[in-house]
């Protein structure tokens, strides 16, 4: 079969970085789509959101998501504006997910937009929103959820289906297979060891693999993290200040939540209040109760999360949050604190040194929680700049992604020796160092792509 005809790769994103996942997959020329992600960080790596698409979106014959955060499915509603009518395919969570996600994706910009244009500080006039709340809801129309374990056929002869990613509900690894080879895309992994997610399902066999590296280059810390998060809440209540949590709103902030409340139910810090600052986070948390074979909560933790904690859901009890006078612990979205009410939180409470501003997850190059963990003491938010005297502080082991034995671990699960393994969704040095540990645990042919690399499955070496 000629390449023409066969099965072709390109990678249109999470290349150097563990956002903007996108990868392209050409077959007997229909064209599909697995991931759909934003771009986020860096101002050039944020630039491609606005760029047309590598190929247009009219001629992009379905969408394969793997799960709906927002690096992952953000970018949908831009692409069916674009011009893109095929079908959105995703495991059921995912798409219950994304009836949630998207349009609070698209009314945070619109809300930011006007926000710029109201006090004047951005370079365009007039600042606009890369896709409205409209366009997320027109978007969802085109959704089709497809069950875990049952394949379909999306275009003829090619073959997906969906096995558990472990990372969040509804996260998925994807598998197509084709005559002319097949692709394993790992998704976001999980961990084996997560507190409130049940364990990826072991990796599908394919030719080419293409797995996540977000923390390709280190292990998870052995001592608890719940230890951690107990110190750092009780010290900034001791000196009666506030925990401020950036979390993403669909998966850590329900275990950041779960874990309060364990602490809370112990006597380990002290009995103040819990709040969550985000409506999408709020209705996201809702999912777990009926999704319940992905998680290992049980019917107690689930009316713990539902009864003992505070949900904040208009802006006035938001603005109200900014001085709340007494100690408390606020989750809010969004992780990298790259947008959402967390930035309304971090201009009221990153000037006063008796506050911490706690991250408990990745934080990407370019963005604002990656410039607080650097030790700015100021940064810019809205326009302006903030003043940081508050502590600020990090629990790498609070993250729902695989660490490197773990990824390593999900790899040893194949059956058969790949043609070769793709590392992308990491930062560089996280990617080349799991690129390498590949190589010398497994002896596998593996590289880092980069941006808009094509590969051709058949063309490969064979494996013994």
């Amino acid at each position: 079969m000629s390449a023409l005809n066969g099965l072709r790769l390109q990678f249109l994103g999470a290349t150097g970085t563990v956002t903007g996942s996108r990868y392209l997959v050409e077959f007997r020329g229909r064209r599909l789509l697995v991931d759909c992600g934003l771009f986020q960080g860096l101002k050039q790596l944020r630039l491609r959101n606005w760029a047309p698409p590598p190929v247009p979106a009219v001629s992009i014959d379905a969408v394969l998501l793997t799960h709906a955060h927002i690096d992952h499915s953000g970018y949908l509603p831009r692409l069916t504006a674009e011009g893109f009518r095929g079908p959105i395919y995703a495991s059921p969570g995912t798409a219950e997910l994304l009836a949630i996600l998207l349009p609070d994706s698209g009314r945070l910009q619109e809300e930011d937009a006007r926000y710029a244009n109201r006090h004047g500080f951005s370079k365009h006039s007039p600042a606009l929103p890369l896709y409205t709340e409209a366009q997320a809801l027109q978007s969802l129309a085109q959704v089709r959820p497809r069950e875990f374990g049952k394949a379909f056929e999306p275009v003829p002869g090619l073959l997906v289906s969906f096995s558990h990613a472990g990372h969040i509900v509804g996260a998925a690894s994807v598998h197509l297979a084709t005559d002319a080879g097949s692709i394993t895309f790992s998704g976001d992994l999980g961990r084996t060891d997560d507190p409130v997610m049940l364990p990826p399902a072991a990796a599908p066999d394919g030719d080419v693999i293409v797995i996540e590296s977000t923390y390709g280059d280190r292990l998870h810390p052995a001592a608890p993290s719940a230890d951690q998060l107990c110190d750092v809440v009780s010290r900034t209540a001791a000196r009666g200040g506030t925990t401020l949590i950036p979390a993403f709103a669909v998966g850590r902030a329900q275990a950041i939540l779960h874990a309060l409340l364990r602490l809370k139910a112990e006597g380990r810090i002290p009995d103040l209040p819990l709040y969550l600052n985000s409506p999408m986070a709020s209705q996201a948390t809702r999912l777990v109760h009926s999704h319940i074979d992905e998680h290992r909560l049980t019917d107690a933790d689930r009316w713990d999360l539902a009864e003992k904690v505070r949900y904040v859901r208009t802006e006035t009890e938001s603005r109200a949050l900014n001085r709340p006078g007494y100690p408390s612990v606020i989750v809010a979205a969004s992780g990298m604190a790259t947008g959402g009410r967390v930035l309304h939180h971090l201009e009221a409470l990153a000037p006063d040194a008796r506050n911490t501003i706690l991250f408990v997850g990745h934080q990407a190059t370019g963005t604002r929680g990656a410039t607080l963990l650097g030790g700015a003491d100021r940064v810019r938010i809205h326009g302006q700049w903030v003043q940081v005297r508050a502590a600020v502080a990090a629990i790498e082991g609070m993250s729902s992604h695989a660490d490197r034995a773990q990824l390593l671990g999900w790899l040893a699960t194949l059956h058969r020796a790949p043609r070769h393994v793709y590392v992308t969704h990491g930062e560089p040095q996280a990617a080349d160092s799991l690129r390498q540990a590949i190589e010398e645990r497994f002896g596998w042919p593996a590289s880092v792509p980069e941006y808009l690399d094509t590969v051709i499955p058949e063309e490969l070496p064979c494996r013994p």
